[in-house]
């Protein structure tokens, strides 16, 4: 697939990071690093048990097939087959062109967006290009928003190719003036936005429903979008399901970033508690092959579930196997996992004072791990936290678990 004799630049992603060649079958490990699944294959099978870009100790060797980063080689490679027997690929004044006719041009445009797709794939540089091009994120957007055919399977795929752009376009600086006309563009357009995102997300390839969940969280910034997206149960939902029901790591994080995003509201906490959300993630809290940056993302909605009664009450349900779960996580995935999972249980045991929490907890050897936690390098706030829940424990235990602890380490205790 390299094609190097036609100058034609390989996005650096595309390529895998042992064989350094375009990847046929990317898959990801625990540690979220991407490889063709021959090349990481053949590492593990030679007695390694370490990530090979960040040589980090695997907790497991299982990995699961990246379905999105191959729909993107996939339609980049597609494209550059076409453009090869013109011996020529689309060059920044060709893609400037084909942009400013697409938006002076009432006619179909899905040929384009594919071009204008895969030009996008190839570097910051170009998605940057695309950006600055005054009335381009409306006109993306403007392709669902303003076509009630979207039964139509050429129109999916049209939704699907300029979701995919347009989240890439998004994710660069599109600066403060565009920015303005974009929010004032979405203000009409809200409802009918929401409905092509809905849509794709319940009919969409995984690659466009993992965009979409993307665009959804960059389009809602204020709090009155956040509140506008949340409102639609059936958006919360299919959020929820892509967040929890597949098995791509990208597709994981980008529907749990997405919840976070716009379930500040209260409202939207207790939709997602009705949705059976604290009870399956506390399950994938227990998944050996759940990546550190949706464990992070799994523990920040189970601490915003838990700024409300009905969240507390469900974390201390189901025999403790979410507090079981936060103990587990403590000091065991990150800095960040670490102050989540404290948090939660602070804020039950500390400041609700809830007593099933506190029991569950205190059996759980909770007490062991905050005095770990209170001798290793974590932030004052944290450490606090700790102290306080230290308290709760001792008198919870009644000198059962920690006495015993304390006569071999009298010199850390801090009372």
């Amino acid at each position: 697939m390299r094609r190097d004799d036609l100058f034609i630049t390989i996005p650096t992603f595309f390529r895998c990071p042992i064989s350094l060649e375009v990847m046929k079958s990317p898959v990801s490990l625990t540690t979220g690093v991407t490889y063709d699944r021959t090349s990481i294959q053949r590492w593990l099978d030679g007695g390694n048990n370490t990530c090979p870009a960040t040589m980090q100790l695997l907790a497991t060797k299982e990995f699961v097939p990246n379905h999105t980063l191959q729909r993107l080689i996939q339609i980049w490679s597609d494209s550059t087959l076409q453009t090869s027997s013109s011996s020529s690929v689309l060059t920044t004044s060709q893609a400037s062109q084909i942009a400013g006719q697409i938006l002076l041009s009432s006619m179909d445009c899905s040929g384009q967006i594919s071009k204008l797709l895969s030009f996008a794939l190839v570097s910051g540089q170009n998605r940057k290009l695309l950006a600055s091009i005054d009335g381009f994120c409306q006109f993306l957007i403007g392709i669902g928003a303003d076509n009630a055919n979207l039964d139509v399977a050429a129109n999916l795929c049209s939704l699907e190719e300029s979701v995919m752009l347009l989240q890439l376009v998004l994710s660069e600086d599109i600066g403060e003036r565009s920015r303005e006309k974009l929010d004032k563009y979405l203000l009409e357009k809200r409802d009918k936005v929401s409905l092509s995102t809905l849509f794709l997300l319940q009919k969409g390839n995984l690659s466009s429903r993992i965009a979409a969940a993307k665009v959804m969280e960059l389009l809602s910034l204020d709090a009155e979008s956040k509140l506008y997206f949340a409102n639609n149960n059936d958006l919360l939902s299919e959020l929820f399901r892509l967040a929890t029901c597949e098995s791509d790591p990208e597709a994981i994080d980008s529907g749990l970033s997405c919840l976070i995003c716009i379930s500040i509201p209260k409202r939207a906490k207790l939709k997602l508690i009705k949705l059976g959300a604290v009870q399956t993630l506390s399950k994938m809290l227990n998944e050996t092959n759940l990546r550190m940056s949706a464990t992070e993302k799994v523990l920040k909605l189970l601490e915003m579930a838990s700024t409300t009664k009905e969240g507390r009450s469900e974390i201390c349900g189901f025999n403790g196997e979410c507090l079981i779960g936060l103990l587990k996580k403590i000091l065991k995935v990150s800095t960040t996992a670490t102050e989540h999972a404290v948090t939660i249980l602070w804020s039950l045991c500390c400041v609700f004072r809830d007593a099933v929490a506190q029991e569950i907890v205190t059996s759980g050897n909770g007490g062991t791990k905050m005095l770990l936690l209170m001798q290793s390098n974590c932030s004052p706030a944290v450490r606090q936290m700790a102290s306080d829940l230290l308290k709760i424990f001792r008198v919870k235990s009644k000198g059962s678990c920690l006495s015993s602890y304390e006569t071999k380490t009298t010199h850390i205790m801090p009372f």
